[in-house]
């Protein structure tokens, strides 16, 4: 196989500070570093989700918005397993993150739902 396994996923995010707090203090996202980068006037946040994966938020001054339509080609969301989709619901909508209503994947059976982060970015999270 020529690829092994996805290393990371990076996200630029409008609000360091209010994206940090989201994706540590909420979704609970595990620091491994975080780097100012004065040449670009940019923080990176190197965030660790379980025991393989990695997200990288990075602040640059004036970033472009998002496409906003959701069929709109490019990344479409990122998704994250949980164990319980309505306690997962539960917890988040007691941190006022609004969720959808919870669905069943016709393929799967599994539950899903999906919520938005700071920047809008649709996150999903689905059923173990």
């Amino acid at each position: 196989m020529l690829f092994n396994k996805i290393h990371h996923i990076a996200i630029i995010v409008s609000n360091y500070e209010i994206s940090k707090k989201f994706y540590v203090d909420i979704l609970g996202f595990k620091i491994l570093k975080e780097t100012y980068r004065e040449d670009r006037n940019s923080y990176k946040l190197d965030l660790m989700i379980g025991d393989d994966y990695q997200i990288e938020l990075f602040s640059f001054p004036n970033p472009p918005k998002r496409v906003d339509s959701p069929e709109a080609s490019g990344l479409r969301h990122l998704a994250f397993e949980v164990d319980s989709i309505e306690k997962t619901v539960e917890y988040l909508n007691s941190k006022n993150i609004v969720t959808e209503p919870i669905r069943t994947d016709d393929i799967t059976g599994k539950k899903f739902t999906f919520f938005k982060d700071p920047d809008n970015l649709p996150l999903e999270i689905y059923e173990k």
